[in-house]
């Protein structure tokens, strides 16, 4: 059993590293489109904000003998492999424009999407995958100070990329 559980979380986080690609390579096909970048600087706050926090949490786990396989471990793991879920769904929902970074692409390839989730959500890449991601990861391993020490510093650019995301979504799109 703890093999399973050990390996469906993996497989995760593979999936996970598996999503960085499809957004390289949609990153250079908006920017082939005319896409522009906007928050480079917190783009690489995020980016090395989410590494920190992995190696936070594994460094912690491993200190305090992860793996636990006990309730805590399967919450974490549950909440993670549903983030990864909600990532791919996210993915797919707005395909060629999903990216890691803040790339908008012109409008004419750019269309809005308006299905029931993200109406209701209004960054469920945000609220429905990066948070519970981390969540997760960090219960996985038992790792608390990385949970609420590290999630609390990785919320300050978060916030910033929403705040951002919105100002510029508003500006350049009417139906946004």
């Amino acid at each position: 059993m703890n093999t399973i559980i050990t390996t469906i979380f993996f497989l995760a986080v593979i999936a996970r590293f598996c999503s960085l690609a499809i957004s390289g390579t949609n990153e250079r096909k908006l920017k082939k489109m005319g896409a522009i970048e906007y928050g480079k600087k917190n783009s690489m706050f995020l980016v090395l904000a989410h590494t920190l926090y992995y190696v936070g949490a594994v460094t912690e786990g491993a200190l305090r003998g992860a793996f636990f396989y006990d309730t805590v471990s399967y919450t974490g793991m549950a909440i993670f492999v549903i983030s990864i879920i909600m990532l791919y769904y996210v993915i797919y929902s707005i395909r060629h424009v999903w990216t890691v970074k803040l790339i908008i692409a012109p409008v004419a390839h750019h269309r809005i999407n308006k299905s029931p989730l993200f109406r209701l959500v209004k960054h469920p890449n945000y609220y429905l995958n990066i948070i519970p991601e981390l969540i997760g990861y960090a219960l996985f391993f038992h790792a608390w100070v990385t949970l609420i020490a590290g999630l609390l510093l990785y919320l300050i650019p978060l916030v910033n990329r929403i705040k951002e995301e919105e100002k510029i979504m508003k500006s350049s799109f009417t139906d946004y």
